[in-house]
């Protein structure tokens, strides 16, 4: 209804456009635009930087390991010790997430581990840069589970797959890159300087930060449900006026029955359905990145020190195995459209445990360690495990509610850091004594374990609402 004397909303009005349910229904049948475009844009960015942080002490592994005078189990600790950062980060900002909005929680990890950065790349010894990556990863670990929250919140449940798993690969790019630019560096500058500006360049989110203050909207779920009806409105209206003005018709909205409003205890994500779902989550998350982590951090250094090959060779195998994954996440998107998120997560898992099991029969029946081996297996390895990796934030993100939704898909990914404390502590010592087939059916046995989650506990999402999904 309309003031008849001013033609403006009523409060009534903007708070039923503005309430939780009919946001919702908004949201879902406004197609992706120049609004979309922008979040992304904001959030893909700190995502690329997130990832090229991520991966970017692992490609120069090998000259930190020498620079330091460290065994790789030594190295590993280092890397661990990032991974627990980010665990610890995941859950905490998370938590601050769904209290006080996905947009300071996002601009806060980008602050994180951007001044972090710098601290890494003026580390004097391993124990320092020990501590300084387990400091930036709180930051890190925070940032992606956050952004993919805020984005899936405002994608329509038509595209909601499709467009989630693309902005997801924002972080493939940054792990494609990193090997680039390291290899530039490499042979460019002297090994001693060239890892610490590799570092160092984590401090350009920093201007993310700023960017995102000035231009990143909240997410209007989020809005309606915390009872700020009006903001939540202003901002799924300028969506479908943006629609609207390339000539999009946008059908009426169709809210779903409202839910009495709760207020979220973290006890919820282990009762009744949400538990069942939280146990499936984690169990996919932490196999997932066992072997995402295993191969990825390590196969650079297997490169050089079971395949025989000069670093820069190595970084270049790893470039190639970063266009492979960019390659399936973008195949990604199409098939959890197409066939669904669960067949996809299946067939995701199904051939990277092939591929671990051909590592272990050509390195140990055949005792072939060769380069070509190593990366064939990492190349097979890849092309399964990324379907995961592009899929399970979009899809853990959907099977909360909103009041949840941060914290939830924060602790799920955390589990992911988890995985990637152990992966490296267990592979490091394997590396070290020569075990490269034990590494290859280590990573092989878990990623058959996530395929038996998601083929016997897996939920299908594609297509509806996620409030329905959540319901």
């Amino acid at each position: 209804m309309r003031n008849p004397q001013t033609s403006e909303p009523t409060d009534a009005a903007l708070a039923a456009s503005g309430s939780p349910s009919m946001v919702a229904a908004r949201i879902d049948r406004v197609p992706t635009g120049r609004f979309h475009v922008k979040i992304a844009s904001i959030l893909g960015t700190g995502t690329f930087f997130d990832g090229f942080d991520a991966i970017s002490l692992a490609v120069v592994l090998s000259i930190v390991v020498s620079a330091f005078k460290i065994s790789f189990a030594e190295a590993g600790l280092i890397i661990s010790a990032g991974y627990v950062g980010q665990f610890i980060g995941a859950i905490c900002i998370g938590l601050l997430a769904d209290r006080f909005g996905r947009k300071k929680a996002f601009i806060g990890a980008m602050v994180i581990f951007a001044l972090l950065s710098i601290a890494c790349a003026f580390a004097w010894s391993s124990t320092s840069l020990l501590i300084f990556r387990m400091v930036q990863g709180l930051g890190l670990g925070a940032e992606v589970p956050i952004a993919g929250t805020l984005i899936n919140e405002y994608l329509g449940r038509k595209s909601r797959g499709r467009v989630g798993v693309l902005y997801q690969s924002a972080f493939s790019w940054g792990l494609f890159f990193a090997p680039l630019v390291a290899l530039a560096l490499t042979s460019t500058l002297a090994p001693q300087l060239a890892w610490r500006v590799l570092l160092g360049i984590g401090v350009i989110p920093l201007l993310v930060a700023v960017w995102a203050w000035f231009a990143l909207p909240e997410s209007a779920r989020w809005l309606a449900e915390r009872g700020r009806h009006e903001e939540a409105d202003a901002y799924v209206s300028k969506m479908e006026t943006e629609a609207t003005s390339r000539g999009k018709v946008l059908d009426e909205p169709e809210p779903l029955p409202a839910a009495a409003h709760k207020a979220f205890k973290a006890s919820e994500l282990f009762s009744g359905q949400y538990g069942r779902r939280t146990i499936m989550l984690a169990l996919l998350w932490f196999t997932a990145y066992f072997v995402i982590y295993g191969y990825s951090v390590w196969l650079p250094s297997l490169y050089v020190k079971v395949g025989h090959l000069p670093p820069a060779n190595s970084l270049l195998l790893t470039v190639l195995i970063g266009i492979v994954v960019i390659l399936v996440i973008n195949i990604s998107a199409w098939l959890v459209e197409k066939i669904g998120r669960k067949p996809s997560l299946l067939i995701g898992f199904g051939v990277a445990t092939a591929a671990g099991a051909y590592g272990w029969v050509m390195t140990t029946t055949f005792g072939d360690t060769s380069w070509q081996v190593l990366f064939t297996t990492g190349c097979l390895i890849a092309l399964g495990i990324s379907v995961p990796a592009a899929v399970l934030y979009m899809y853990t993100a959907e099977l909360y509610p909103t009041r949840m939704r941060g914290f939830a898909s924060s602790s799920a990914s955390s589990l992911a850091r988890l995985a990637s404390v152990l992966s490296p502590f267990l592979i490091g010592p394997l590396l070290d004594s020569g075990g490269v087939g034990t590494i290859f059916a280590l990573l092989g046995g878990f990623a058959l374990v996530g395929a038996l989650v998601i083929g016997t506990a897996g939920i299908e999402t594609r297509n509806r609402s996620l409030e329905d999904i959540s319901a």
